[in-house]
């Protein structure tokens, strides 16, 4: 007897965290109902109170510093105080001063990443997106006029950012006090007001400074556009064929449901079998150079789903030779993939065993092939396969006990891996770099923020000038520029940002004419351009549509022309749907 509710079909319960069942506004309606109110005030102290409380007191106790220096007689009376802040200085410069620079450094850009230019970019993409969905709705828009619309608005937006920043600097300039005395150290709990009120200055002023050229840089810099240039490959010269992936969402049951689509989208991992069956005949009728998949291979970063992905490899050796991934939002930054209210604590161990998942499922499938950059050289340094197997002692106590000690060690290996580079087979040749383009965020909700480092940055030109002649294709999982194509609600364009992904476009402008970018993140087939760089956007595979419905993905073909970095119009590989008896999706819902 056919049961009333098929299990295999799911029911409301797979909906629960699902942007495709259910609207933002309802998901974060159940987040206020759920959330802990203990772990968000530990968790915003430690991401936000503690480094805007850093911030507000260094030029305190700077100028105590400076005090103590410059009047040694004045202060003798005071007895043992001066002596011993010194010393405790002396001892942090000796010993810590490096680890504390980092600290501060760390704290900034946390406050930065956090309160600063998501604030920015939230300004400028609400106005772009009022103004280019009622642009991009007409037929006969110019792209000229659409790139001139998002380059006013990004000025608009810097002068409102700008405006309220400074307002908010002057309505809290009173509470603060940047000289300070010994004695204010005897008051801890004044102090920490004024720090803060500091803290909240600085930011302020920061933020309107930076707003203002943010938006100056986005008005001027190149605006993004389809791309049109497409140009066939000469007979015989080098070329690269690389089939581009990405966002496969794992899940670890047979008929588990994404998070992201609930039972409006696929069952169970039968697409992305689907998609390697047919991924293996094109490199069996013409061989493949490079597969790509650039994030989310897992649903949550669970070992389960990291067992089916790498489970589902295993048949295709000669294709798991040839993939490269990298680290998406969803195998690193979410928390519950059925609870978006749920969050982790910072010095939780959790998003630490999702990095080193992912960290030990690249070096499987291409630890020896990618290398990491010695930062201190600014050059190729061990492969990825040596890197973790010289850390083999903490990385194995982490991923046994989750010990804090070991903790810190899979931290400071996930801040220093990236990006990985697969060097070019020859000078001229066509090399890969691999970016962490994810956020630290340690809630559900925020999980699909990005952000691409400095430091990630300076060692890309690193290794740019240790292969001057030599090409790129730049991965990473987030979009780094807004498309100038309709996005269906706001909150994508603000929910799933690479938050300093206009700066990123521009520091990267330098390898223009010999990179071409791909992503994923978004789900979306566009290939465009902005500045003389190629951005390819990789379409799901897997996650848009049922079971039932036929998917695609692409094989680009790049090559050199007039010295150049170009693409091939681009072969479009469709995935039949698989067996529709097996995937047949439920009828609630």
């Amino acid at each position: 007897m056919k049961p009333m509710v098929d299990p295999r079909g799911g029911d409301i319960e797979d909906d629960a965290s699902s942007t495709k069942q259910r609207s933002l506004l309802a998901i974060a309606g159940s987040l206020l109902a759920e959330i802990s109110p203990i772990k968000l005030i530990i968790a915003w102290t430690l991401l936000m109170g503690l480094p805007a409380l850093a911030l507000g007191l260094v030029p305190v106790l700077l100028s105590i510093w400076l005090r103590i220096a410059s009047r040694q007689a004045a202060i003798v009376y005071t007895g043992l105080a001066p002596l011993l802040f010194l010393a405790a200085l002396g001892l942090i410069g000796w010993f810590g001063g490096r680890r504390a620079f980092r600290m501060l450094e760390s704290s900034f850009w946390s406050l930065n990443s956090v309160a600063v230019q998501p604030l920015y970019a939230l300004c400028r993409e609400t106005l772009r997106h009022l103004t280019e969905h009622r642009l991009l709705s007409r037929s006969n828009a110019p792209p000229k006029t659409i790139a001139r619309a998002r380059a006013v608005t990004a000025a608009v937006a810097g002068l409102i950012v700008f405006a309220l920043a400074l307002g908010l600097a002057l309505l809290v300039w009173p509470a603060t006090r940047w000289v300070g005395t010994l004695a204010d150290l005897a008051a801890p709990r004044q102090l920490a007001l004024v720090a803060v009120a500091n803290g909240v200055v600085l930011l302020s002023l920061y933020l309107a400074i930076a707003a203002l050229i943010w938006g100056i840089a986005d008005a001027t810099m190149a605006q993004p556009r389809t791309f049109t240039a497409f140009r066939p490959a000469a007979p015989g010269a080098p070329r690269w064929r690389v089939a581009h992936l990405s966002d496969i969402h794992t899940v670890g049951e047979r008929y588990g449901f994404r998070i992201e689509s609930g039972r409006v989208g696929p069952r169970g991992n039968d697409k992305f079998a689907a998609t390697l069956a047919r991924l293996a005949a094109v490199h069996a009728a013409e061989p493949l150079d490079a597969i790509l998949i650039t994030g989310d291979m897992t649903d949550a970063g669970l070992s389960t789903e990291w067992a089916e992905f790498l489970d589902a490899l295993e048949p295709y050796p000669e294709l798991a030779a040839l993939v490269t991934i990298l680290p998406g939002n969803h195998d690193v930054n979410v928390v519950d993939r059925t609870n978006p209210a749920r969050m982790d604590l910072p010095m939780s161990p959790n998003k630490r065993l999702r990095q080193l998942r992912t960290l030990s499922a690249m070096t499987q499938l291409q630890g020896e092939r990618y290398h990491v950059v010695d930062r201190e050289r600014r050059d190729l340094g061990d492969t990825l396969a040596a890197a973790m197997a010289a850390r083999r002692e903490p990385v194995e106590a982490f991923a046994d006990r989750g010990s804090r000690r070991a903790g810190g060690a899979i931290s400071e290996l996930w801040a220093t891996v990236f990006p990985l580079v697969q060097p070019p087979s020859r000078p001229d040749g066509l090399g890969i770099l691999v970016l962490n383009s994810n956020a630290e965020t340690h809630f559900s909700f925020t999980n699909a923020l990005g952000m691409v480092s400095l430091e990630q940055a300076r060692a890309m030109d690193a290794v740019k000038a240790d292969y001057p002649d030599a090409s790129w294709l730049i991965a990473l999982h987030h979009h780094v520029v807004e498309y100038p194509q309709p996005a269906k609600a706001l909150s994508e364009r603000i929910g799933t940002a690479l938050i300093n992904g206009s700066w990123f476009m521009r520091w990267i402008g330098r390898f223009a004419g010999r990179a071409i970018v791909l992503h994923g993140h978004r789900h979306v087939d566009w290939i465009g351009e902005s500045g003389g760089l190629p951005i390819i956007s990789a379409p799901s595979p897997v996650m848009e549509g049922t079971n039932a419905v036929d998917s695609y993905f692409y094989i680009h073909t790049l090559h050199r022309a007039d010295g150049t970095l170009t693409l091939a119009r681009p072969e479009r590989v469709v995935v039949p749907a698989p067996d529709q008896e097996a995937a047949a999706p439920s009828s609630l819902g």
